[in-house]
């Protein structure tokens, strides 16, 4: 991804400078071992397409393919920080969302702490703890996953901003926990939007995925009940390069480096929020439907300049090589080389961290609301000279995309400037519809005798 300043949006030094001053973090054990390895993030919203979202100086490396095919490897779920935001990414993710039926803090810390003993265990390739919902005689490990490897499974877990109006929540709810705002262009499903409980689930299996998403579900009846699940994939090249996105081109080229400043600087919640916060974050989650039957009819050269890259290499069109700065003051005569509205110049500058995934549902959900899909107008699309008479197929209806997840301590400064800009004005808009969308705050880490969302629900820090 390019790491420019932004030229044309003149209130950003002024906000920045408004913004409180980051604070030192002490990184964890975690952090620090993977410094040199990459999260292979897709950067998405505005900045899903390669070239958004810049986040500074430091170049993310690939995931080397030796990493990626470690699938026995276990990353410890305590930590200072949840694991599964600066792990390197794995290959699956199943995202999955409830809304409370409790009605106290005490019952919310039952539900965490069974949730905590029951991630700490399935993390490490054990089974579940037993549950007092299954009746006598139910077999409580589903042996799906017995034999399989841990793959690395993380389960991150996020609270939606009603929770902190639950009777016993005494402690303030995090400064930046808002519901998201509404943007130019959306298309938003309610079926897909918002919640009070968010879990992150990753794996390099998918069958690890599906089994821990089935441990978690077996812990909440009483507790909540299933909002919306949204389930995805990554593709790493055998040389551990940049992957590619739906439209093709390389997605996700920066990102600020695991265990680094930059990252403790974009990421982990800043000095000004609740004490009880700090080591959590903020999760933005956008479900982007890419429009692929309209894009692949598209001529190249325009694609290209809709993204500001070429799609062969991931270049800029100022450029030679993936990494290369783009120029923005470049011209072909009359016309910037990279347009006013070309993807990179619109979401540039902008710090977060992606771990996106690309998603592929077939017909199944685009036309669970009904048909047409009520989520996307029909449009016209053109065709070749002498392009026979013909119907679409159904083309159309397809939903298929991207699920983006942006961590970062400022919602406000990071993901909404960024996804304002891009519906103000961006080439790409034409080709995807944001129809999902949730923000969650992601809690602290816990230690070995702590459990999820301890500061919180035990008073251990001031706020």
């Amino acid at each position: 991804m390019n790491d420019d300043h932004d030229d044309h949006d003149d209130d950003h030094d002024r906000a920045q400078a408004d913004l409180p001053q980051r604070r030192s973090v002490t990184l964890s054990r975690r952090a620090l071992l993977g410094s040199t390895v990459a999260t292979v993030g897709a950067a998405a919203a505005g900045g899903f397409a390669a070239g958004g979202f810049a986040a500074g100086h430091l170049i993310a490396p690939r995931s080397p393919p030796e990493a990626v095919a470690a699938k026995a490897a276990v990353v410890p779920a305590s930590g200072v920080h949840q694991a599964g935001i600066d792990t390197p990414q794995q290959i699956y993710a199943t995202l999955v969302a409830v809304d409370l039926t409790v009605g106290d803090a005490a019952t919310l810390r039952n539900l965490l702490q069974d949730l905590t003993e029951t991630i700490a265990r399935i993390t490490r390739g054990e089974d579940p703890p037993p549950s007092p919902l299954f009746p006598p005689g139910a077999s409580v490990p589903t042996d799906f996953a017995t034999g399989l490897s841990p793959a690395r499974l993380t389960v991150t877990v996020g609270l939606g901003p009603r929770v902190f109006t639950l009777p016993g929540v005494e402690r303030p709810a995090p400064r930046r926990l808002r519901e998201l705002p509404a943007f130019d262009g959306d298309g938003l499903d309610a079926r897909w939007c918002d919640g009070d409980l968010l879990f992150q689930i990753c794996a390099d299996d998918p069958q690890v995925v599906s089994a821990a998403m089935r441990s978690i579900r077996a812990r909440i009846p009483g507790y909540a009940t299933l909002r919306w699940t949204q389930s995805g994939f990554l593709g790493v090249p055998a040389d551990g390069g940049t992957p590619r996105n739906m439209f093709g081109h390389k997605d996700g080229t920066s990102n600020p480096r695991l265990g680094s400043a930059e990252l403790a600087e974009t990421v982990w919640a800043l000095d000004d929020e609740p004490e009880w916060f700090a080591g959590g974050t903020y999760l933005v989650f956008r479900k982007i439907r890419m429009k692929t039957a309209d894009w692949d009819l598209t001529a190249r050269d325009e694609q290209d300049a809709v993204i500001g890259r070429r799609r062969s290499d991931g270049a800029p069109l100022t450029g030679k090589a993936e990494f290369d700065e783009p120029d923005l003051t470049a011209r072909s005569g009359a016309d910037p080389v990279i347009a006013t509205d070309a993807h990179i110049r619109r979401v540039r500058g902008i710090p977060m961290l992606r771990r996106s995934y690309t998603y592929d549902y077939g017909q199944l959900i685009a036309t669970a609301g009904g048909s047409p899909d009520p989520t996307t107008p029909e449009t016209q699309h053109e065709h070749a000279p002498g392009t026979p008479e013909h119907t679409h197929g159904g083309h159309g209806a397809i939903d298929v995309g991207l699920l983006f997840c942006a961590y970062g301590n400022d919602p406000d400064e990071q993901f909404i400037r960024a996804q304002r800009r891009s519906a103000e004005q961006d080439r790409l808009n034409r080709f995807v519809t944001h129809t999902g969308s949730a923000i969650f705050a992601v809690l602290p880490g816990f230690g070995d005798d702590g459990y999820l969302g301890d500061t919180l629900l035990r008073g251990r820090g001031g706020g």
